[in-house]
């Protein structure tokens, strides 16, 4: 998929981190990102509701230092999980089948 981007998940995971935190719907929230867009979410909960905030690093050599400075802990998420974690190359569903991208 050349030139695809994903646009909003970062601001949805935001907002539905501050809004369960405040409605109380978790004691820890752990995010899979190294995305330094996710600090001031990972602040708000951290510092006005008083929750830990943990975060999973799929990119561990290159960690984000400012998510590691507001974090509670970050944990990188090793290569070999992260492979065993993938879906089937292709998959099938109501539509018909589909392909993950080969970059993937």
């Amino acid at each position: 998929m050349a030139g695809y981007e994903e646009k909003g998940s970062d601001v949805n995971i935001a907002a539905h981190m501050v809004h369960d935190g405040h409605n109380g719907r978790y004691q820890v929230a752990v995010i899979v990102s190294n995305d330094s867009d996710l600090v001031e979410p990972v602040k708000i909960v951290r510092q006005e509701l008083n929750l830990p905030v943990g975060v999973l690093n799929p990119i561990p050599d290159h960690p984000s230092h400012e998510l590691r400075k507001y974090a509670t802990f970050v944990k990188p998420i090793r290569k070999g999980v992260l492979s065993a974690s993938q879906f089937p190359s292709r998959l099938k569903d109501s539509a018909g089948e589909f392909h993950k991208p080969p970059a993937w």
